[in-house]
């Protein structure tokens, strides 16, 4: 709740300063209005609050590197299947070989690279199928951003109405959740001020993804966006690293395995002819 609600103030801001941003927020409805986008769409930023909360639940039972390969499983294969059919607005790719085989190197790289971190003490199927089933929320939601992009011409528009969306959601999970726990917030008072800062990163990842999903299709964008990640972990662990960390070759190897899955992939509108 706390990163949506603070990226929702974040997008805000900018949607606020930005006069074609605001139109753009306006077109969305305008196209729902005539029709040209479903309402049922404009919720798919409770799909990536959905992820987010069964992420805070998951990881706990199975560990943060069970959890990352098994929502990617999740992710590279409805990504497939949106890229098949089309959900994101763009052109459709049949499931071939190249493109199976493309994902499967994607999700043996994660495995990889966080091999020396699984703990199979807290294996728990519930909580693979669990994760899996997250992932597949946010392939989803990649798609059906793209297609409010295309009306909004304004990834920060579509990015607002995500975290509106998503928000409010969370607000509804947390307000049960007290309920029946009782549990204080008095702790995110004493929390380092960074912690607040997760909500406008992820306001820069929706609002990319959503322009980078219309051109490149979900598949592409997941097989970038993991090499991204791991590299991201990398350069965290070489300039920042938490206590006993070291620079695992487990790491590096899954790194350059991932780019060996966007070359195997060979369909993203760079290779193309």
């Amino acid at each position: 709740m706390v990163s949506f609600s603070t990226g929702l103030i974040f997008v805000t801001i900018i949607v606020v300063s930005r006069r074609k941003t605001r139109a753009g927020f306006g077109l969305i409805f305008a196209a729902v209005k005539s029709k040209k986008l479903p309402a049922w769409q404009l919720g798919a930023g409770v799909l990536g609050a959905s992820f987010v909360a069964m992420q805070t639940h998951v990881v706990p039972i199975a560990g943060v590197a069970l959890f990352t390969v098994a929502s990617l499983a999740g992710q590279t294969a409805i990504s497939l299947f949106v890229d098949k059919v089309g959900l994101s607005g763009g052109k459709k790719s049949a499931i071939s070989k190249r493109r199976v085989i493309a994902a499967l190197i994607t999700v043996i790289a994660v495995i990889v690279s966080a091999w020396d971190r699984f703990s199979m003490n807290t294996f728990s199927v519930a909580a693979i199928f669990l994760a899996v089933l997250a992932g597949t929320w946010v392939g989803v939601q990649r798609a059906l951003n793209a297609q409010i992009n295309v009306h909004s011409t304004q990834s920060f528009a579509t990015s607002q109405l995500n975290f509106i969306t998503g928000t409010l959601f969370l607000l509804i999970l947390f307000f049960i959740r007290y309920l029946n726990t009782g549990q204080p917030l008095s702790k995110l008072v004493s929390a380092p001020w960074w912690v607040y800062l997760g909500g406008s990163i992820g306001v820069l990842y929706i609002a990319f993804s959503a322009t980078a999903v219309q051109h490149m299709g979900v598949l592409v964008f997941t097989l970038f966006s993991v090499g991204g990640m791991l590299v991201g972990s990398l350069i965290i662990d070489l300039v920042a690293p938490t206590s006993g960390t070291d620079i695992s070759w487990y790491l590096i190897a899954g790194i350059l395995l991932t780019y060996l899955g966007v070359i195997a992939n060979g369909q993203s509108r760079f290779s193309r002819r």
